[in-house]
């Protein structure tokens, strides 16, 4: 008899349980029965996918209203992954990591440089650093708590990425914490200039208990930053409105929307802090890490 799930568990909670399983048949001492469990979900998975590749087909024949409803599922993190999975996303891989580096392109400004994607080939992407990023100190932690963390959350079925212009690490990387792989390529890196100060993790209070859509204003080494709780996702942001400079924690969170106190208006926060109604305005991200604790780059 199939065991089923407690009704009401998280899309969390079910990738557990996957991930479980799969370790408990790969751990099966018998190869027969070890080959015919992981037979029976690969048949599973290609069913299910079959089926699903037909409801795609059947919403995007409606035009302009399955367009809309394609966009909606795919902002919804348990039915993206299974799109991803079955190679049906309706954003290219390419498109998702220029999105990606959009998002975090303000913290690499702050440290007076940028990246570009120079092409992904193969399911690994090609990033090429500019500017003072270029063989910094700063451009090593930029590129690996920054960087790596969008692209973990925009575009995880990214097989790789390569990187031009990188200094190599001077400790391990926490693999646990980022899940790309990367691989540095390129001349040895000029001399750390002195003033240039990387960015670094700072340990924050663990925020257990701050709800789905609730706001919290933080003070971290000198920063005045700002937490949201969306959809089970943690979310950091500089305190500070992109339009009028003002402080934001006193706004209304509606949704994925946070409305500015002082001059109303809106941003997007899961779409990297995007204003809404097209206005060229974007707030400052502040890379996350919940792996040892919750840490922060400032």
């Amino acid at each position: 008899m199939v065991r089923a799930e407690p009704p009401g568990a998280s899309p969390g909670q079910l990738l557990d349980r996957v991930q479980a399983l799969s370790a408990e048949v790969d751990a099966l001492e018998d190869a027969r029965t070890r080959e015919l469990a992981q037979e029976l979900v690969g048949a599973v998975i290609a069913m299910y996918g079959d089926g699903l590749e037909r409801i795609v087909e059947t919403i995007a024949a409606s035009r302009e209203a399955g367009a809309s409803i394609l966009d909606q599922l795919s902002q919804d993190g348990a039915v993206a992954s299974l799109l991803l999975i079955h190679d049906l996303y309706p954003v290219s891989l390419e498109e998702r990591v220029n999105e990606a580096l959009d998002s975090v392109r303000p913290y690499m400004e702050s440290h007076g440089g940028d990246v570009e994607l120079r092409g992904i080939d193969e399911g690994v992407a090609t990033l090429a650093l500019q500017g003072s990023c270029n063989g910094c100190a700063a451009s090593q932690a930029t590129l690996e708590l920054a960087i790596k963390q969008a692209l973990d959350e925009h575009a995880p079925d990214l097989m790789g990425l390569e990187v031009i212009g990188a200094a190599p690490p001077r400790a391990p990387v926490d693999v646990q914490a980022l899940q790309t792989p990367l691989v540095v390529v390129g001349p040895d890196p000029p001399p750390v200039v002195e003033q240039e100060r990387p960015a670094r993790w700072v340990a924050v209070e663990e925020l257990g208990d701050l709800a789905d859509g609730e706001l919290r204003p933080l003070a971290v080494d000198g920063e005045q930053l700002l937490v949201a709780k969306i959809d089970g996702s943690l979310l950091a942001y500089r305190d500070a409105c992109a339009a009028c400079g003002e402080p934001l924690h006193g706004g209304e969170l509606t949704g994925p929307m946070l409305r500015c106190p002082h001059c109303l208006v809106e941003f997007d926060l899961p779409r990297a802090g995007r204003a809404g109604g097209g206005e060229p305005l974007q707030l400052a991200p502040v890379p996350l890490l919940r792996s040892g604790g919750l840490r922060v780059a400032v």
